[in-house]
C-alpha cells in the first residue's frame, strides 16, 4: 500500500530534522516543498510517501512507520 504524509512546521532546523528522520525511515519526498509566511515566520510543508506491505486502514499511525 502507498502512504502519504504532509509534514508542516516553522522553516527551521527542527523541521529539517523531521524531514531527514522520515527519509531515513524509508519515506520519499513527493513534489517540491511549499513555503508561506504567516506574518511572523516562514512555514514549510513537504509531502512524503512510502510504500509498505498490508492494506490501508484509517487507524494506521503514519508517524510510527
Amino acid at each position: 500500500m502507498k502512504l502519504y504524509r504532509l509534514l508542516t512546521g516553522t522553516d527551521d532546523a527542527a523541521f529539517c530534522h523531521r524531514v531527514s528522520e522520515a527519509l531515513n525511515r524509508g519515506w520519499h519526498l513527493h513534489g517540491n516543498p511549499a513555503l508561506t509566511f504567516d506574518g511572523q515566520r516562514v512555514i514549510a510543508a513537504q509531502a512524503i510517501v512510502k510504500e509498505v506491505d498490508g492494506e490501508y486502514a484509517p487507524e494506521i499511525r503514519l508517524g510510527e512507520l
